[in-house]
């Protein structure tokens, strides 16, 4: 037997950041190497992406993965068990084919990429290589620059706010440590300044200030103030990243902000995120239109895909032939690349690679729902894609994520670099 080969395939029933259950796939090689791979889980998410295997019921909300354990046991194991790891894309074809559904829902989504980015570990570790290495290869690649949750909103806060996800990014940072120093100042600062002000409700499912603002503007109008108290000037050194999630709160072109008890229309919310940025220091604005509006995104990016990257995310969903054809129809400029949300490693990178064709920025992406698992940090310097994006810089599901870009930005060998506000789209991202 090739050492190489496959040998045993094992799942297991974790737990995640919210305290639900989640499954992690483990893969024995022959030579007695070893990869973990586990599943993360949204918490608003694409009606087109890869979907999950749940039991259902009452027991334990209805979120236990026992039956994608069976499957695991019961088909994988028996399909992949004499393969090689280092074959990626033919384990990954036939783990599609096993499933047979259009968007995993047989076996699941999470168990598919459970599965997937197990393969990838033993293969990483076959090999005697950190994961960043073994996905690059010979060519040199650098650490992501951070998107980072400052205040927490939408589906990830009990909609507090509209808006899901106020983030900063360090773009006047020369390294990835310093860009979550700075980052660790203006999250300090962004506290100090809610406590003062009295509306303070903890911290979001990713770690995020947990407030309560009277409007989706007064948000943008602290977190700005909170970059300020931090010593930093607001765009130059330390810009706005937001995720609308607009999918949450709007459909066939109709938005409903709860906060402000209004109903805006497509071209009335375009206009509105228009004037955020012209108003405030936003480089970056995540699914501001809902993923069946393709009218509105492209509209959207007309108005200010010269200014900010448009990024995709319910809309795109880690899809290949959805970004080609955004890209025809200039929807967008930039990705989020959700592993889980694509369903295996291979679709993944399909993915990224057709974003890097088309022009487009990337971000890789964890999810709300994450445990201690830091591969995401791998993915996204393993394959140069240029942003990270894992939540807050709080809680430490997260921590470990940042905390592991500052360890392999020490390694030796080390990544080539850091990708600084370069990887913005709008940056020479040579």
């Amino acid at each position: 037997m090739h050492r190489m080969t496959i040998t045993r395939v094992t799942g297991r029933r974790i737990w995640d950041s919210r305290g639900r259950p989640t499954i992690e796939v483990e893969v024995e090689s022959a030579d007695g190497t070893v990869g973990r791979g586990i599943a993360p889980a949204g918490a608003s998410r694409g009606t087109r992406e890869a979907v999950e295997r749940r039991d259902g019921g009452k027991r334990l909300g209805g979120y236990d993965v026992s039956g994608a354990l069976q499957a695991v046991e019961h088909e994988i194991a028996p399909l992949l068990v004499g393969r090689e790891a280092a074959d990626q894309a033919g384990i990954d074809a036939a783990l599609i084919a096993l499933d047979g559904t259009p968007q995993k829902s047989r076996l699941g989504g999470n168990t598919l990429i459970a599965t997937s980015l197990a393969t990838l570990h033993a293969a990483a570790a076959q090999a005697r290589l950190p994961l960043w290495r073994h996905l690059a290869g010979a060519q040199p690649v650098r650490l992501p620059l951070p998107q980072i949750q400052i205040f927490g909103g939408g589906a990830h806060a009990g909609r507090r706010v509209d808006v899901q996800d106020f983030m900063v990014i360090a773009t006047g940072a020369g390294s990835f440590s310093e860009a979550l120093e700075m980052t660790a100042e203006v999250y300090r600062c962004a506290g100090e300044r809610m406590a003062r002000r009295g509306p303070l409700a903890g911290v979001a499912d990713e770690g995020g200030w947990w407030p309560s603002f009277e409007d989706n503007e007064e948000a943008l109008d602290v977190l700005v103030a909170a970059i300020e108290d931090a010593g930093f000037a607001p765009g130059e050194q330390v810009a706005i990243a937001l995720d609308i999630a607009a999918s949450e709160f709007g459909q066939a072109g109709r938005y409903r902000l709860a906060l402000e008890d209004r109903e805006l229309d497509s071209d009335a919310l375009c206009e509105r995120l228009v004037r955020w940025v012209e108003r405030y220091p936003i480089v970056s604005i995540e699914d501001p239109l809902a993923e069946d509006d393709e009218a509105g995104l492209q509209a959207f990016t007309r108005a200010v895909g010269h200014r900010v990257q448009v990024v995709g995310d319910d809309y795109l969903v880690t899809n290949a032939s959805r970004v080609q054809q955004a890209a025809a129809v200039g929807a967008c400029n930039c990705v989020l690349i959700k592993p889980n949300q694509a369903g295996t490693v291979t679709e993944t990178i399909a993915a990224l690679k057709a974003a890097q064709a088309a022009g487009y920025a990337a971000i890789v992406s964890a999810r709300s729902g994450e445990t201690e698992d830091v591969a995401i940090v791998h993915l996204a310097t393993g394959w140069n894609a240029g942003q990270l994006k894992v939540g807050s810089f709080a809680r430490s599901e997260r921590m470990a994520k940042w905390n592991e870009g500052i360890r392999l930005e020490g390694a030796r060998p080390a990544p080539a670099g850091f990708w600084g506000r370069q990887a913005l789209q709008g940056g020479d991202r040579s």
